[in-house]
């Protein structure tokens, strides 16, 4: 699964070469992939719990937080994901959660400045956060509506 969405992102990311009948399909499963965000958000916080576990399912939400925000980093995916139930209220009470999480425990959420010999310790949930507002300032780019809900 996380190839696969890896996979997306690299042909979400080439915008020059995707016709329109394959940018269709992305908009199309862009709701599913919403869906799938949306219940398995939790996941991410369990990494957490368990110091260097490596959950598939966390694994996958990340790459799935990736996705949407290339997503709607498109304007014709944009729209679809603005109107989307719930994905913008999902995002920002994840964002509540992990940096309520990060305080609790050790942060593995933003990058750390603790450096283990010359190696940065690196972990699969970094970024995860400001992939979250970045999602959340996307869903909010020009939209009244969802700026408010903020």
């Amino acid at each position: 699964r996380v190839t696969l969405l890896e996979l997306m992102m690299v042909k979400i990311n080439d915008k020059s070469s995707v016709p329109s009948e394959e940018m269709d399909v992305f908009v199309a499963h862009a709701a599913f992939l919403a869906v799938c965000f949306q219940e398995k958000c939790g996941a991410v916080l369990k990494l957490t719990a368990a110091a260097g576990a490596e959950d598939e399912e966390a694994l996958v939400t990340i790459r799935l937080l990736d996705v949407l925000c290339e997503m709607t980093s498109n304007n014709s995916q944009l729209e679809h994901l603005q109107a989307f139930p719930g994905l913008l209220e999902t995002a920002v009470d994840t964002l509540r959660l992990t940096h309520l999480a990060g305080k609790q425990a050790v942060n593995i959420f933003t990058a750390t400045h603790a450096v283990t010999g010359q190696e940065e310790i690196s972990h699969p949930a970094v970024g995860f956060k400001s992939h979250l507002i970045r999602l959340i300032g996307n869903l909010c780019y020009k939209n009244k509506a969802n700026q408010d809900k903020v």
